[in-house]
């Protein structure tokens, strides 16, 4: 669906192994560099952890930008040079509102990761990101001030707070639901996981800055038009209406590229009218590279 056109996990190469690859590595440090590079232009995905090829081509368009050495390596030199948002790493301070670095980054990550959304991960502890964190201190158990100080790192750090298994269980959910609008809808699972993931890392609160919400990103426009056009009925703003609108608007796109996976999902990315009209940008290639490479592995 049309809203952006630097998304992507990371540029994998496509390996069809009969052994199933071992699945992603997610750090929080990664999505601390991912906010820091993306503040400065270089890096166009999601914050997702993954420390991918993506990520790591970004680490080197912004080193010969400064004029460091370009090894890919987000070393100390490259995390000063990114300024505000590339230090200090996380639990060298205590964090409150007002605060700004790296270590928010990563602080707004795992509070998303553990079901108490800050909002945006930018790097800058706001009122939500406030919220966030007293949420998520007092299912954890914790003095709910709001500042994030030893007791609550160490918590968040660990998967305590409301336990690993309820930090979890939100993924476990939309995981369901993906397999289950896949399988209403005709659709691979495998498949529809994996453009989930690239989208959102399965995050049902993430919203962009073109306003593409949900575990889909699903634009306003391309919800209406789902709506209206394709299924007749509204779709209720939930997760589960999230996830059936992007499921019936991919199928859609699928049977107008004639069953051609690879424009089906440029054409999410980047529009169906730009894709006949201008061809698929490099970045909507990449998108839908990252998708199939993605099958079977979330």
């Amino acid at each position: 669906m049309p809203k952006r056109l630097g998304t992507g996990l990371a540029v994998l190469a496509i390996v069809l192994a009969v052994a199933p690859p071992a699945p992603a590595q997610v750090s929080p440090s990664a999505a601390g560099l991912q906010v820091a590079l993306r503040s400065w232009g270089t890096y166009h995905g999601p914050v997702d952890g993954i420390a991918g090829p993506q990520t790591k081509r970004a680490v080197r368009a912004f080193q010969a930008r400064r004029g460091l050495v370009v090894d890919g390596i987000a070393g100390p030199r490259t995390r000063r040079a990114l300024g505000r948002l590339g230090r200090p790493s996380f639990g060298q301070r205590v964090m409150r509102r007002g605060r700004v670095g790296w270590d928010v980054s990563v602080l707004q990550f795992l509070l998303a990761r553990r079901g108490a959304s800050p909002g945006l991960v930018d790097g800058h502890f706001g009122p939500a990101t406030a919220r966030a964190v007293r949420s998520y201190q007092r299912r954890a158990g914790l003095a709910v001030d709001g500042i994030v100080g030893p007791a609550t790192r160490q918590a968040l750090a660990s998967g305590r707070g409301g336990g690993p298994a309820r930090a979890r269980a939100p993924a476990r959910s939309v995981r369901g639901l993906l397999d289950y609008w896949a399988g209403r809808y005709g659709m691979s699972a495998r498949f529809i996981r994996a453009l989930a993931w690239v989208e959102s890392g399965w995050q049902p609160h993430v919203v962009s800055s073109a306003g593409a919400r949900g575990v889909m990103q699903v634009t306003p426009a391309t919800w209406r038009f789902v709506q209206t056009v394709l299924l007749g009925h509204p779709v209720p703003r939930t997760t589960s209406g999230n996830i059936q609108v992007g499921v019936v608007f991919i199928r859609h796109m699928y049977r107008r590229f004639n069953g051609n996976v690879r424009l089906a999902l440029a054409a999410y990315n980047q529009g169906e009218r730009s894709v006949r009209q201008n061809g698929v940008y490099r970045e909507a290639r990449r998108f839908a590279a990252n998708v199939l490479a993605l099958r079977g592995r979330v």
